[in-house]
């Protein structure tokens, strides 16, 4: 049976992409996974990273192997990826998966000569350029895995077009696009309820998501307006989503709610009317954005309001699936939602009834099969 290895630094029962990912990989063999927490359902074997040992050479000898560029000795620096080494050591695969380009060094370390497989999550090089740390240190570490591995790879992927036009640009491949689409679900849209649109957001409580922005809006939206939240706890033991708590003080039309398994996401989702996301452009990543939750909100059956973000309005005029603020502030927020009636919410939601086949896994796991077949072929 073909052997599989997923490498993934986060907590992977959380991390939707990868747990789709895995359900390809699982088409194709026995999985072996390697990532924070406890084991994702469906595979052979995990192996567990504990959580204090991170995915960058945050420690004082890898801080100054980055700031001296001493890249190739930064590559497996990371307490995270040196202890998978370790775990890994003579273990032999048929293909390596790696998720986001820092793991990329230990891929091809323990790959034994066997395909590496990268998915990008997101564009590498200003994952966090908001940071000066990160802009100084750690983006020049990212293009020097980029440009040592990405050409070295058996196959590249990533999330959304625009994306894969700054691989091609600066790294001269061009990633095979696979969205953050979430599994098909056999779902109708919900019925409407007099009096209320019901306003959604699901995903983490992460500090410069301006989420805030919502719960500002609503505040300002007539009574018609209900908003619930389905948030994650961020790295920062929630600190983030206690600001928001308390931004919200006791208007009962914002209700907490503890997040929800991705798994169980559009049947919870159905329930309402509306999926919000406004991320202001804080990086290129924020302003590039096509994530998971837009899919979610698609397989929830609901009608959508985003901001001018490019990937993310580009789909929600496509299918007609909602409104697009003018831009990120509160103001232009409650001018896009406030125009909203029953009627075009209700139709907003059929919209995306018919798109949800077109916009589901079905299309990105046909694409990986397709792409991962051959390669493994050519091992046999």
């Amino acid at each position: 049976m073909t052997r599989i290895l997923c490498i993934s630094l986060t907590p992977i029962r959380r991390d939707a992409r990868v747990l789709r990912q895995i359900e390809v990989l699982r088409e194709l063999g026995h999985v072996t996974t390697v990532g924070h927490g406890e084991a994702p359902p469906g595979v052979v074997e995990h192996i567990r990273v504990p959580d204090d040992k991170l995915s960058l050479p945050q420690t004082p000898a890898g801080v100054l192997k980055l700031a001296t560029r001493q890249f190739r000795r930064a590559e497996l620096a990371a307490p995270g990826v040196a202890y998978a080494l370790a775990q890994l050591q003579h273990r032999q695969f048929d293909l390596v998966v790696a998720n986001d380009a820092r793991v990329l060094g230990l891929a091809f370390a323990v790959s034994g000569g066997a395909p590496v497989w990268a998915d990008l999550h997101e564009w590498a090089p200003e994952e966090r350029t908001h940071v000066l740390s990160w802009r100084l240190l750690v983006a020049p570490f990212m293009v020097h895995l980029c440009r040592t591995y990405l050409p070295r790879a058996a196959a590249v992927t990533t999330v959304g077009d625009e994306i894969a036009d700054l691989y091609e640009r600066d790294f001269g491949m061009r990633p095979v696009v696979m969205r953050n689409a979430a599994p098909f679900a056999d779902l109708k849209p919900s019925p409407p309820v007099p009096g209320r649109i019901r306003l959604v957001h699901s995903g983490g409580a992460i500090h410069g998501r301006s989420l805030e922005t919502m719960i500002d809006a609503v505040r300002e939206l007539d009574e018609r307006f209900t908003l619930d939240l389905y948030l994650v706890p961020a790295a920062d033991g929630g600190r983030y989503l206690a600001q928001l708590r308390a931004r919200a003080g006791d208007d009962p039309r914002i209700t907490f709610h503890e997040p929800v398994a991705p798994a169980d996401l559009p049947r919870t989702l159905n329930a309402y009317d509306v999926g919000v996301f406004w991320i202001p452009p804080v990086h290129t990543n924020a302003r590039l954005t096509l994530p998971n939750k837009l899919f979610d909100f698609v397989q929830g059956r609901l009608a959508i309001a985003v901001g001018p973000t490019v990937e993310m309005e580009r789909v929600v005029r496509e299918f007609d699936l909602g409104v697009i603020g003018e831009d990120f502030t509160v103001e232009a927020g409650v001018r896009a939602l406030a125009g909203l009636t029953a009627e075009t919410v209700q139709r907003f939601k059929e919209h995306s009834h018919a798109a949800a086949r077109t916009l589901s896994f079905d299309r990105e796991r046909d694409a990986a099969l397709s792409m991962l077949r051959p390669i493994l072929s050519a091992r046999r």
